[in-house]
């Protein structure tokens, strides 16, 4: 048995703030001690009472200075996508033509793909994420690269190999069957393997056809807990399209419904532009809504409204999400106070508290895998995050004027911090990020 310690001060999520208040939503140790077990948390409360029982010689890393929480989970993001952000000048349907396709054709080459894997997780790790739902490429081989990345740092990662048989360039073209055989080889070797989960991935509505969707429905039907990601209602010109490719249903969304890809377990990034029906089916079936502010905000897709998401007359499921390479910031911090300013535009606030439980045990329920990650509670993965309000002089500055307020502290951190806030990220409690020590 491998036991090690972390000191600082604690912060975990019990629920959401939203529903349960926030002073029932979480518990916060401003001296607390985390004990792990293979990876696992064991003991978590006050550092005085648990120093004392552990035994000679066990390893401490003491933060008594900084914020520790479960690490950020990022519900929607394109590790092929990593050399085409800060992209000018275009909306999406013109965006992806002109750069995400072209940088998408590179993968064919695995050695290329499993280059991109090791950036792409190393980036997520120096930001705090530790947990992301990720698109692949059409090729198998990027899937393979990028499982295989994960599985070697051991991440809890959900992704899966891109469907499309139409409207693509030839080279990111499979067919119907094709994706269906590639998908479900992939499923074999990777689903459950380690911390590993596969999404079904058909890219959108407008690059797969009616065989293609009937494809991914019979993926989700023959393979029990698998996920589903796609796009959904991002753009108005996207939703022109898909409309005339599908004439004879009612909504975007109702292509998808037509073809079972609605469900608990399936993930719709944007859903800015839907009617109330298409809300309400979304809400009935219990699909999750991905909100990209970043993305939504720079590809000027538009204005998703997270908190009427969940409060309208039929409450969707919802999750915070970078959208990389669409989205600017692999931080979930910056994706947080973005969506923070996106909110503001329509009358509303997203309160630091909600935030933060929305980027750990809010996305983690999102994506069904609270059971092993998204808090600090014994028996949970030690998938943790360390955090430093006063990483940077601006930060400093400000925190002189704070006094202790933890609501306080988080809105700083989520409205000017960044990279530089994360002092380490830890995975199945191993510190896989350190920062570099400053002068």
């Amino acid at each position: 048995m491998s036991q090690q310690a972390i000191r600082g001060r604690l912060l975990s999520y019990r629920d959401d703030p939203g529903t349960v208040g926030e002073a029932a939503a979480y518990d916060f140790w401003q001296d607390g001690l985390l004990v792990l077990e293979d990876g696992r948390i064991a003991q978590i409360g006050e550092a005085s009472a648990l120093l004392p029982g552990l035994p000679p010689g066990t390893p401490l890393d003491d933060y008594r200075e900084h914020l520790v929480m479960a690490g950020f989970i990022d519900a929607h993001t394109h590790y092929s996508q990593t050399q085409v952000i800060a992209s000018f000048g275009a909306q999406l349907l013109d965006w992806l033509e002109s750069y995400a396709f072209v940088e998408e054709l590179k993968f064919a080459d695995p050695a290329h793909g499993a280059r991109i894997a090791e950036f792409f997780l190393n980036e997520c790790l120096r930001n705090g994420t530790t947990t992301a739902a990720v698109y692949c490429t059409v090729h198998p081989g990027s899937v393979e690269a990028f499982f295989t990345a994960s599985a070697a740092r051991n991440m809890r990662m959900i992704a899966g190999k891109l469907l499309m048989d139409r409207g693509a360039p030839e080279g990111l073209l499979d067919t119907a069957q094709a994706g269906y055989d590639e998908s479900k080889a992939l499923i074999e070797a990777w689903h459950g393997r380690g911390r590993l989960h596969y999404a079904v991935t058909p890219r959108f509505a407008v690059t797969s056809s009616e065989a293609q969707l009937e494809a991914a429905g019979a993926l989700l039907r023959e393979h029990t807990g698998v996920y589903l990601q796609t796009h959904l209602a991002e753009n108005r010109r996207e939703a022109e399209a898909v409309a005339a490719l599908y004439p004879d249903d009612a909504s975007y969304t109702a292509v998808y419904d037509r073809h079972g890809l609605l469900g608990a377990h399936s993930l719709f990034g944007h859903c800015i532009h839907l009617d109330e029906n298409e809300r309400a089916r979304l809400s009935e079936s219990g699909s999750v809504a991905v909100f990209c502010p970043t993305s939504n905000l720079f590809i000027g897709s538009g204005l998703f409204d997270g908190v009427l998401a969940r409060h309208e007359r039929f409450p969707l499921r919802t999750a915070l999400a970078t959208d990389v390479g669409g989205g600017t910031s692999y931080s979930m911090l910056r994706t947080a106070g973005e969506a923070y300013k996106v909110l503001q535009l329509q009358g509303h606030n997203l309160a630091p508290l909600q935030a933060f439980y929305d980027i750990t045990l809010g996305n983690a329920r999102a994506l069904d895998l609270d059971r092993h990650i998204g808090a600090l509670e014994v028996g949970l993965e030690a998938d943790l995050v360390v955090l430093d309000a006063r990483a940077t002089p601006a930060m400093a500055h400000r925190s002189e004027t704070i006094e202790g307020d933890l609501a306080e502290e988080l809105f700083l951190l989520m409205t000017l911090g960044d990279d530089r806030a994360v002092r380490a990220t830890y995975v199945a409690g191993k510190r896989l990020h350190k920062a570099p020590q400053t002068s």
